[in-house]
């Protein structure tokens, strides 16, 4: 039996290509301002996704979990959860308290509406919203986990109202540098967004002068009631199921209508982008990006010869993993193999859809693992790998680059500072593509050479 047939059959997962489904969750509730993300779980779940949200965005995380062990694993975990969301809402003084599930109080049929109602009547009354989302690990992924989260809060605080002009833009997971930047893109276009969630500052602030239990900034609470009134919502994510999806919500219950976009990076996409927002905004798309675009294209021609032809695989987050994909077509990358751990069933069809070019001419996997990864990239002998620090071992086996993009990123400083998205975005990752590949170039040449 052939390597990649022992992938096929294998029952196991070896270094997942995805994370955890409450992990989606708390970094969706850390985008509301004065929001507390509280796990009702193991304290270890909670320490986990701590490590791993810190060692990207290298800013305080603080999640509070009800420390669900053995004896309330049988018992039950309301007594520890009800003294938990006490605690926190005295520490803290939260404006909302976002809590979510995991494995274990998933697998053992913990009555989170139940509690929910004891909390309110024994401790806060109305007070303080809670927000409850069920992300048990072994259901979806981060994204999903991410998703979920954002359509419960949806669900819970999107109010009705007389309509307004203003638009709801869900981000999906993107960085901090990503969400600011459309922030100023409808800033420059006179559009009012309601950017959901808006994590931007909240995890990747300033330095304190004083210490602040909850960081500012996040989206604000009247900003979220006010997204029922919104006149149309720009959601990015090609792949997410519509039972998570929160525009698909709001097109349902309220009739607003719905932009389902790929994450707009490379030109192509954001090109679609921008249409949109000139569809729905008051005028034509300002000239600041009109310039930005051009460079771009500018760009594109000086350094196509670098580039042409070269092999990458890519893996991450479904719909990263498609607009990274189409960035790489049209700059000539040909993306050899484009992996996920996510399994929505939609990955090859909507890549193709984006990137026509692309049909028949590449490998596409989705659920897979880095076990996986790694056979079929010992096969099809890429120039570069390009995703999160996951690859690392990897691309230091193959002795090729690895071009850091995505979540998670922890052996660099500066993940959450990273670019992805729009003109200025695309700009940022061809330079990284082309001066990775002459630095390898150079590097081992025998004779080296300074001028190119």
């Amino acid at each position: 039996m052939s390597e990649r047939e022992e992938l096929q059959n294998s029952v196991a997962t070896t270094n997942a290509c995805k994370l955890c489904t409450p992990l989606g969750a708390c970094l969706a509730f850390r985008g509301i301002k004065g929001a507390v993300p509280f796990l009702h779980g193991s304290q270890g779940c909670a320490t986990y996704i701590r490590r791993y949200l810190i060692s990207h965005f290298r800013e305080p995380m603080d999640i509070a979990s009800s420390g669900i062990d053995e004896t309330s694993s049988i018992f039950g975990g309301g007594e520890n959860f009800l003294l938990g969301l006490a605690n926190v809402s005295a520490q803290y003084e939260p404006q909302l308290l976002g809590v979510a599930t995991t494995c274990l109080s998933e697998t053992i049929g913990e009555d989170i509406s139940l509690y929910l109602k004891k909390f309110q009547q024994e401790f806060s009354g109305d007070q303080i919203p809670v927000i409850s989302v069920a992300t048990p690990s072994y259901q979806g992924t981060h994204v999903d986990g991410f998703y979920r989260t954002v359509r419960e809060i949806v669900v819970a605080l999107a109010e009705e109202g007389r309509p307004s002009g203003l638009i709801n833009l869900i981000p999906g997971l993107v960085s901090p540098a990503d969400l600011r930047y459309l922030k100023e893109v409808g800033q420059s276009f006179g559009i009012e967004l309601v950017l959901l969630p808006d994590y931007s500052e909240t995890l990747d602030g300033v330095s304190w002068e004083t210490y602040h239990k909850i960081p500012p900034g996040g989206t604000e609470i009247t900003a979220i009631k006010s997204m029922g009134t919104a006149s149309a919502t720009i959601e990015f994510g090609l792949t997410v199921k519509p039972e998570n999806s929160p525009g698909e919500l709001l097109r349902q219950s309220r009739g607003i209508p719905c932009r389902r976009l790929g994450l707009p990076i490379g030109m192509r996409l954001t090109d679609r982008f921008f249409q949109t927002l000139q569809e729905l905004g008051p005028g034509q798309i300002p000239p600041k990006f009109i310039a930005e675009r051009g460079r771009l294209l500018d760009a594109y021609v000086d350094g196509h010869k670098y580039l042409f032809q070269k092999r990458a695989v890519l893996y991450g987050e479904e719909d990263l993993v498609i607009g990274m994909a189409s960035f790489l077509a049209e700059i000539g990358v040909i993306p050899v193999l484009c992996a996920s751990g996510g399994r929505s069933g939609q990955l090859q069809k909507e890549l193709y859809r984006v990137a026509p070019e692309l049909a028949g001419q590449i490998m596409v996997k989705e659920g897979v693992d880095f076990m996986a990864i790694s056979a079929l990239a010992e096969e099809l002998k890429p120039d570069l790998l390009l995703g999160n620090s996951k690859g690392y071992s990897l691309a230091r086996r193959m002795g090729i680059p690895l071009v850091r993009i995505g979540f998670p990123i922890h052996d660099r400083i500066g993940g959450q500072r990273i670019l992805h998205l729009g003109y200025e975005g695309a700009q940022r990752l061809f330079d990284l593509l082309v001066n990775t590949l002459l630095e390898r170039k150079q590097s081992n040449n025998q004779v080296g050479y300074s001028y190119l």
